[in-house]
């Protein structure tokens, strides 16, 4: 198998684990926004696993823009900063793989 061909089957895949997580992010985004605008749901304990599971994944990676961007009141900027963040550097380094 050719490098080239081993670069953009890297490439790709980086790409779609950018995207995935932009997906992961607007989830945890959409959770907090429903149960911020006092959104409640039965106990069920696959809605908790998927809840427990966006808050391991996404939280500690918007965390790191939360301590430089404080909140406007009820508005959270850090995911709108986060995702740009992951889309441009992303883009780069997909970029720089394929060449």
């Amino acid at each position: 198998m050719p490098a080239a061909a081993i670069n953009e089957e890297i490439a790709d895949f980086l790409e779609a684990l950018i995207l995935v997580y932009v997906i992961l992010i607007i989830a945890y985004i959409l959770s907090q926004l429903f149960f911020g605008f006092g959104g409640r749901v039965p106990y069920n304990r696959a809605f908790s696993a998927v809840l427990g599971f966006l808050e391991q994944v996404v939280a500690p990676y918007l965390n790191i823009f939360r301590r430089f961007i404080p909140p406007l009141g009820p508005i959270d900027l850090s995911p709108i900063v986060g995702i740009l963040l992951l889309q441009i550097v992303g883009g780069i380094l997909v970029n720089l793989i394929r060449g």
